[in-house]
């Protein structure tokens, strides 16, 4: 059953956006695309702040928008909840009346509504800030006070707009584990659309994607799917990385196969999560099959070309699909090593990737 469903379709100038999403109850849509490709249009519709030509959006079977019957509840109705790179905190506000402002806004007493965010400031563990004022917070801080106020108002859906784009690299994978955790919690979790330009955050957190261009849908499914085997240049250029499947574990990954991929598991993954081995076709260095490739710590494995493609000054070579873990892999080479390897279509080769070039991040399973 299908939490949120949109059909929508809106001109701005000479932009025409025909986009139709469904989002299944508890569950992340992933919209990517390059700019000016319709995706804050997209969330401007489902927040109420632009209205479609035509086209309709219903939340858990209320109707928000609806075109023909002149239906349009105004935004601060709607209980869909926001989530943007600036925390938007209100500044002469402690974190715990930040908070309580959601649920406030609909109605709560302040009693009640205090209580609901002290709930969502221990789910974020961020109880300890609830004195504080937003000056006082770190940026990570800020953002984890943002979702908890985002998930106090009880959205029946909640819009995240690039909400790690702003946070440096240590803070943002906390935030990405943080929403990781409430948006799986049985039974409380709203479904979600995100907007990113980072794979790493869909792969993290979105069940489904949807990639736009020219406000049309391109490609959509399954978010490792789509993400391990682009269709358009634009995801192509999006994910740049290869990606092995399977489950997190000490050291690495176990492959659905039961190969084990050695890497460096990320903060917000555990041992037993469903996982994807991540590295770019740089990383992948490629030998005769019969080198010796000893050394530093790294994974190895003997596959055939498939193809060989210019890519920019480089060629990326593809390997073919044999059934292991190096299958749809790419690595790029110089023009100077493939003539030195004799590279063709055809020829066995060696793929050697450093254990540290290889990170494991979490991915959430299909459901």
């Amino acid at each position: 059953m299908s939490a949120v469903y949109a059909e929508l379709s809106l001109r701005q100038g000479g932009f025409q956006l025909e986009v139709t999403l469904e989002v299944p109850a508890g569950s992340v849509l992933a919209i990517l695309g390059p700019n000016g490709s319709g995706k804050s249009t997209v969330l401007g519709c489902l927040a109420g702040l632009l209205t479609p030509e035509r086209g309709s959006v219903t939340v858990n079977g209320r109707v928000l928008t609806d075109v023909r019957q002149r239906v349009l509840v105004p935004p601060e109705s709607r209980h869909v909840g926001l989530l943007a790179q600036d925390p938007l905190l209100f500044p002469h506000l402690s974190v715990l009346d930040n908070v309580a402002f959601a649920p406030r806004s609909l109605g709560v007493g302040r009693r009640a509504a205090r209580e609901r965010a002290l709930h969502w400031l221990s789910e974020v563990d961020a109880t300890d800030l609830a004195g504080r004022r937003p000056a006082q917070l770190s940026g990570g801080q800020a953002q984890r006070v943002a979702v908890a106020r985002a998930l106090a108002g009880e959205p029946g859906l909640l819009l995240l707009d690039e909400p790690l784009a702003a946070l440096d690299v240590d803070a943002a994978p906390a935030i990405r584990g943080l929403l990781r955790r409430v948006l799986r919690s049985p039974g409380d979790a709203p479904a979600a659309v995100l907007v990113t330009h980072d794979p790493l955050d869909a792969l993290s957190l979105a069940d489904q994607v949807v990639v736009l261009a020219e406000g049309r849908i391109v490609e959509q499914g399954a978010t490792r799917d789509v993400l391990a085997e682009p269709r358009t240049p634009f995801t192509a250029r999006i994910a740049g990385v290869n990606l092995v499947g399977g489950t997190a574990v000490a050291g690495g990954l176990r492959t659905r196969t039961g190969e084990l991929i050695s890497g460096l598991l990320a903060d917000d993954v555990a041992a037993g999560d469903p996982a994807v081995a991540v590295f770019a076709p740089a990383a992948v260095a490629v030998y005769p099959p019969w080198a010796a490739t000893g050394g530093s710590p790294r994974n190895t494995v003997t596959t055939t070309v498939a193809t060989l493609q210019p890519h920019g000054d480089l060629v990326r070579l593809h390997t073919a699909g044999d059934g292991q873990w190096a299958a749809g892999l790419t690595a790029d080479l110089t023009r100077a090593a493939v003539a030195e390897l004799a590279l063709e279509p055809g020829n066995e080769v060696r793929l050697v990737v450093k254990t540290t070039m290889v990170r494991v991040h979490p991915a959430r399973s299909v459901r």
